[in-house]
């Protein structure tokens, strides 16, 4: 499916100018769309496009963890990559649970990482180096960057990857 609203054109003019850290976080905003198109589909009966929104948001994910750079991003570089393989994770037990709880689970997760990216941001525009706390809070309060969430309680197997 092709995009070529205003809007869409907007995102990928104003992302041609946005530092990294932006980047990331416009990324998380595609993927916060997309559980909130996917969950408007559930409440819709829409198969079809429930399916591809949550298949766009692996896409984008296997991107983000793809990009990362584990020999400069150390611990956080490992964290990161473990959140990303969680959230597939869940992402893929919530299309074969089709709850709106799980659903939102995933929102609220996303939108609390993608908080911590977004108070980051002014400083990785400034070349200040980010420090993450020592103590890291769990998921629900803004900690940046480092998300401590728990994996599915039925983790389910599956051949597919994005």
């Amino acid at each position: 499916m092709s995009n070529n609203s205003p809007a869409s054109t907007y995102q990928q003019l104003a992302a041609r100018g946005a530092s990294p850290v932006g980047l990331v976080v416009s990324l998380y905003d595609t993927i916060l769309r997309d559980f909130r198109r996917a969950q408007a589909a559930l409440v819709a009966g829409n198969v079809e496009q429930r399916v591809f929104e949550l298949n766009h948001a692996l896409t984008v994910i296997a991107h983000l963890q793809s990009v990362l750079n584990h020999e400069r991003g150390g611990e956080a570089a490992k964290t990161f990559d473990r959140f990303y393989e969680i959230a597939r994770a869940m992402i893929l037990d919530a299309s074969v649970r089709c709850t709106r709880e799980s659903l939102q689970k995933l929102i609220a997760t996303f939108t609390s990482v993608r908080q911590a990216w977004h108070q980051i941001e002014p400083q990785s525009a400034t070349g200040q180096p980010f420090l993450p706390p020592s103590n890291p809070a769990p998921i629900g309060e803004v900690v940046p960057p480092a998300p401590q969430i728990e994996p599915p309680t039925t983790p389910r197997s599956s051949n597919w990857s994005a």
